[in-house]
């Protein structure tokens, strides 16, 4: 991990003992004896051996147990087919054979470093071959393996600890994944297309076999995925169900030619073993710092400057914590720069989501009538106004007369629990994304220089083009934000869902001046125009049908352009 863990952890338990106390403002602390301190620091109910550290040993053991034994069994070779079996004979199909395959693969690994060096060292030389640069081909395998901690059902360790900060069920959590990784992984794709379309790439691989018969081949590969699944639905417990996943996974592989004995077992618990020392030791080691947080209220502390400093915008609240996951992870892995920025931010961000899914509770004039008395005790003049709609000024108008001691129980009774409890979930589906940043934004982005080094291309240069293909980590936080896309129904996700898809490749294609053919000036602005509309927070299906035929028309436009200059070469 290097000296900045430690370090931080030297400076967090020296400032409650020592240093807090010299310093003046919001951040001083009278602080606390040594032994206090080394005392919370070992028996209370965070520290050492708090509950980040409970999920190491129990959840996330669990989970890299079984991916450890899905790849020993042979199941990362049987993705690498799938992958290249699905996408292998499309044009610049190894692009999207690395993007699927990282897919794939990063949702039972959680890890993107993992993923970066196991796949990558498959699809960089594939993509290469086929004439795509080198630089993009590393950047495209970083931005998609960085998107394997995203991709349910594993997604890291991060998912199990936000289980225990929100209390929403595991498999609550995966579910409403679902779709943002879609559109995260789709925009990379996009940018394969793009790419292969504009660099003229044509290569089909003739050793590629039919899907049909990769399928046939390897079907028992699914079973253990399918036993998994099946368990967290039917309401079982993440480590019972990965527990018996990896039982299946000894039984599954009966059925193919890597049978799994005694000595295959042995290595499956020896390589799990090793891959949790680095994260078992990382989320111990920092449940000191959440320790000192939560001792100092540091995490309030933080949280009211957030609110402060944005003046009520969650525009200006996102980018600042994502500043800040950027900064954090220059020294802190993602998963700890999620539990931090998690503790310090995320409750300002669930009352900015949730003060305004209320607001628009009170312009549509739906106010429950438990939520009515807490507004009558400070605004008891407007008692005919709560039961009917009014305008975006006047809610905000009466929110802001509400003392900040009644905004919790105004808030559950206004949304109701359910409610709450999803705009929560997005706050730390928010951090948790903007979290994974620091993998493919430089000047530190691991999963970059790893692909760098398989690519033999320069690393900085490398961590830019992978920073400019994740461009969707930035994107799909702010659909959560604004959109339904986790806490809405399941019409809502699916139409937020379907037209950020195509708003994402008018997106990209603005981006790179680049669509089925050259973009001018002009049309990219018009692709610009066409992504904002479809990606708009607005349920209004004329701004949505106005993007679609504008990027129907630059689609079309495009693609006989491209025509036409293949057909005269």
């Amino acid at each position: 991990m290097g000296w900045f863990i430690p370090v931080l952890i030297v400076v967090a338990l020296s400032y409650v003992v020592w240093w807090g106390s010299l310093i003046n403002g919001v951040f001083s602390f009278p602080g606390l004896s040594a032994e206090t301190v080394l005392y919370r620091s070992f028996y209370s109910s965070e520290g050492l051996f708090g509950p980040i550290s409970r999920i190491s040993w129990s959840y996330v053991f669990m989970f890299i147990l079984f991916g450890a034994f899905l790849v020993k069994s042979g199941a990362g070779d049987f993705i690498i087919d799938v992958s290249r079996a699905v996408a292998g004979k499309i044009i610049g199909g190894p692009g999207f054979v690395a993007v699927l395959g990282s897919g794939l693969m990063g949702s039972v690994s959680g890890s993107s470093v993992a993923n970066t060096v196991s796949t990558g060292v498959i699809t960089i030389p594939l993509m290469k071959k086929a004439g795509f640069p080198a630089r993009f081909s590393a950047g495209v395998e970083a931005a998609a393996s960085t998107g394997g901690q995203l991709m349910p059902p594993v997604m890291g360790a991060g998912a199990f600890i936000m289980a225990s900060y929100t209390q929403i069920p595991y498999v609550e959590i995966i579910a409403v994944s679902f779709v943002p990784a879609l559109i995260y992984f789709l925009s990379v794709a996009f940018f394969v297309r793009i790419e292969a379309k504009r660099s003229g790439v044509q290569h089909v691989e003739n050793s590629t076999e039919p899907v049909s018969k990769v399928l046939v081949r390897g079907w028992h590969y699914l079973i253990p995925l399918a036993v998994l699944v099946a368990l967290l639905i039917s309401g079982f417990t993440p480590t019972y169900a990965a527990g018996l996943s990896i039982l299946s996974v000894i039984a599954a592989s009966w059925l193919s030619p890597n049978k799994m004995g005694p000595r295959e077992i042995v290595d499956a618990l020896s390589q799990g073993s090793k891959n949790m020392v680095t994260t078992a030791v990382l989320l111990t080691g920092i449940g000191l710092v959440v320790n000192v947080i939560s001792t100092t209220g540091v995490g309030n502390t933080f949280s009211l400057m957030i609110n402060s400093w944005s003046d009520g915008s969650l525009l200006t609240m996102l980018v600042l914590v994502a500043i800040a996951s950027l900064v954090l992870g220059m020294g802190l892995p993602v998963t700890a720069s999620y539990i931090v920025l998690g503790t310090l931010s995320a409750p300002a961000i669930y009352s900015l989501i949730a003060e305004q899914q209320l607001l628009d509770v009170l312009v549509n004039g739906q106010l429950p009538e438990q939520a009515r008395a807490i507004f009558l005790l400070v605004a008891p003049d407007k008692i005919d106004a709560l039961t009917q709609p009014m305008t975006l000024v006047e809610a905000t108008s009466l929110i802001s007369l509400v003392p900040d001691d009644f905004k919790a129980t105004l808030l559950e009774q206004g949304l109701g629990l359910e409610k709450v409890g999803l705009a929560l979930l997005t706050a730390h589906l928010i951090i948790f994304w903007l979290s994974q940043d620091s993998n493919v934004t430089p000047p530190v982005c691991l999963t970059a220089f790893a692909a760098a080094t398989i690519a033999k291309t320069p690393p900085m240069k490398t961590g830019f083009t992978a920073w400019k293909i994740a461009k969707g980590l930035y994107l799909v936080p702010l659909l959560m934000a604004y959109t339904p896309l986790v806490n809405g129904d399941m019409y809502q996700v699916m139409i937020v869902g379907g037209f950020s898809l195509i708003g994402t490749w008018a997106l990209v294609g603005a981006m790179e001046g680049y669509l089925e053919g050259e973009l001018s000036i002009v049309l990219r602005a018009v692709s610009l125009v066409s992504a904002i509309l479809l990606m708009w927070p607005s349920f209004d299906m004329s701004l949505k049908v106005l993007g679609l035929v504008m990027f129907s028309f630059l689609f079309v436009i495009t693609r006989k352009q491209y025509a036409l200059a293949n057909t005269s070469a």
